[in-house]
């Protein structure tokens, strides 16, 4: 039994091996190389990728926790501004009462001053008739008229006699 296909040729022995060499070689130079740098593009890429994703997260920590002190100042900066508000408020109030409690008192004071004018506006004209009807009086009673000069002494001593009656 002499089958073609399995007898051995060394002549096709040496062509199937140096062409199987040739293949090999083509292959590496033209398509094994150029798919392991590929492949190792592609693994560089991928590990520029995560350690990128890694300094993004590292970056990202680092805001939050900026943000939050941020924020953290933000409130305690909030709230002296809402406690200085309030003390503002809290002294304005009391410079308002003060200034309402000073107006009262200096109203009250031209009030007494008013009073105390009309008094002795009123005492004076009280004098003054007291005055003109004592002159009456005394013309009527004595039945003559007095002269200028006794007029005016009958008055100062009348006047006198009221001051000292009134203190």
């Amino acid at each position: 039994m002499d089958n073609p296909l399995v007898q051995v040729d060394p002549g096709l022995f040496i062509w199937t091996i140096l062409t199987f060499l040739i293949l090999v070689s083509l292959l590496t130079k033209f398509a094994w190389r150029p798919l392991l740098q590929a492949l190792d593009r592609r693994q560089n890429l991928i590990k520029d990728s995560l350690d990128k994703a890694d300094q993004a997260r590292v970056e990202l920590e680092r805001i939050n926790s900026e943000a939050a002190k941020i924020l953290d100042s933000a409130r305690v900066e909030a709230d002296a501004i809402v406690s200085k508000g309030r003390l503002a408020g809290e002294r304005l109030r009391e410079e308002l009462k003060e200034q309402a409690r000073e107006e009262s008192a200096t109203l009250v004071k031209n009030a007494e001053r008013q009073i105390e004018l009309e008094t002795a506006r009123a005492l004076q004209q009280i004098r003054q008739e007291t005055v003109d009807l004592s002159l009456s009086i005394a013309s009527k009673v004595i039945g003559r008229s007095l002269s200028k000069d006794d007029n005016e002494r009958l008055i100062e001593d009348a006047l006198k006699q009221i001051e000292s009656k009134s203190h």
